[in-house]
């Protein structure tokens, strides 16, 4: 019979993340007796607590029955991988424009979101952001090329008008945008460029298949626009002839 390596691994992990035997014990629903008698060997882990340890770190049965992990921290592949099981749940996944039509038919699958490049901030932390890199000019200042990291809204009744937010929708695919909502219609949302020379336009409520509502947007220094006094003026009457629009639209 092959040699058993969970128990060693069962402690290598929890180490790695910086976890008590009490805190681990928590994530798997067991008690903490059990965790010490697996680390010690004493007893070896149930299956449930194997599929339950596969969930967390994204390792299958063979990974934590077959290989002793402390000892393939040596190849790239492996210290990446490591690097990644090291951060919780903080984890920024980053979609670039060269991965956005694929990003439509895998949204949901969470092979392909595994699959794609991750960063952490300091300063946002839990597992409900992503980042996408834009294009365009519909959104100056914002250059062209810039990754806006945004906060998954679960529900459209939950986002805001006049706030920025990655859009992802069937027709349209991935853009960022303003969103303006009406009260009487509300299978309609409108998508509002802050360039004023982009016109709002708007798409179904029911076409679109994520929300991530901007919170940071990172760019090179080269690249930021500069915008002189006439622009900026011309930039806020433009918006406020657009809001004077959608007002009477709505209203």
């Amino acid at each position: 019979m092959a040699q058993s390596f969970a128990g060693q691994n069962l402690k290598y992990l929890r180490k790695l993340r910086g976890w008590t035997q009490e805190e681990f014990a928590l994530k798997l629903g067991i008690k903490r007796s059990l965790i010490g008698a697996y680390e010690e060997e004493r007893a070896e882990p149930r299956l449930d607590v194997l599929e339950k340890m596969g969930e967390i770190f994204k390792l299958s049965l063979d990974d934590l029955l077959l290989k002793d992990l402390r000892e393939t921290k040596g190849s790239y592949l492996s210290r990446r991988r490591m690097q990644k099981l090291m951060s919780e749940s903080n984890l920024i996944h980053f979609v670039p424009i060269k991965a956005a039509a694929g990003y439509l038919a895998g949204y949901a699958d969470t092979e392909f979101i595994d699959e794609l490049n991750t960063f952490t901030l300091p300063m946002l932390t839990g597992d409900n952001y992503r980042a996408f890199e834009i294009v365009g000019d519909s959104m100056l200042p914002t250059p062209s090329g810039s990754i806006i990291v945004g906060e998954k809204i679960d529900h459209l009744e939950e986002a805001k008008s006049s706030q920025a937010f990655i859009v992802v929708s069937r027709n349209e695919g991935i853009v960022y945008k303003r969103i303006e909502k009406s009260n009487r219609n509300k299978a309609k949302i409108t998508l509002v460029s802050d360039n004023p020379s982009y016109q709002p336009y708007q798409i179904n409520a029911a076409d679109i298949l994520e929300l991530w509502q901007a919170k940071l947007v990172i760019s090179k220094v080269a690249s930021q626009q500069r915008w002189d006094v006439n622009q900026l003026a011309s930039l806020v009457n433009n918006l406020q002839e657009q809001v004077s629009v959608l007002k009477k639209k709505y209203n």
